[in-house]
């Protein structure tokens, strides 16, 4: 159970620091509109997040028959190439700063420190689009997670379930963490996960 609750912290390091972002771009609106925020920050990435790994984890299912004797070092290898690829987004993300912070909510495009932008309303206001398609974005690397579902001792229902209810927490803190801090965290939270993904990867490649 430890394993897994690393495991949907980890995967939910993306969506945290996307809603990080979001959350200081909101700091001129209204409590009401924050709040707004919030909830369409933990419903949409809590969902795609825990349906993404549940799609990874059936087509999974359906290959480890073929891949049985390298199926921990295909999984370890793709946790790792995961982790790894977080690792390598913050370190080259001081590249983009400049450009960045001359963004905030009302101008045409919002940059959510994960390599995304996303047009915004005329007004600069976050929509129902615009949501889905960042829950998309954040939500592909842990469909090829789910495929290591197939290789940890777990109900992997549940464990999608889990994965979802702690991603929407995590959007939820996020929104509010940014609005209070602003981006500075976005970076250390997505360093976080990537570290944790590598570690279990490690685990999967050798101890399973």
């Amino acid at each position: 159970m430890v394993e897994l609750i690393l495991l949907a912290i980890a995967l939910a390091m993306d969506a945290f620091a996307v809603s990080i972002g979001l959350g200081a771009k909101a700091q001129k609106y209204s409590h009401q509109y924050v709040l707004r925020l919030a909830i369409y920050a933990a419903l949409y990435f809590g969902i795609a997040q825990g349906v993404m790994p549940l799609i990874g984890y059936l087509l999974g299912a359906a290959m480890l028959g073929w891949l049985a004797a390298a199926a921990p070092w295909i999984g370890g290898t793709i946790l790792i190439a995961l982790g790894g690829k977080m690792l390598y987004e913050v370190f080259t993300a001081d590249e983009s700063d400049d450009d960045s912070d001359d963004l905030d909510v009302n101008d045409d495009a919002i940059n959510t420190g994960s390599d995304t932008v996303i047009a915004t309303s005329k007004h600069g206001h976050i929509n129902h689009h615009t949501m889905f398609t960042l829950a998309v974005a954040t939500s592909i690397d842990a469909m090829a997670a789910g495929f290591t579902l197939n290789l940890l001792a777990l109900n992997a229902w549940l464990a999608c379930l889990i994965i979802a209810v702690v991603t929407a927490i995590f959007g939820w803190i996020g929104v509010y963490l940014g609005r209070r801090s602003g981006t500075w965290l976005e970076d250390k939270a997505e360093a976080l996960g990537g570290i944790v993904l590598i570690a279990i990867g490690l685990k999967v490649m050798f101890f399973s």
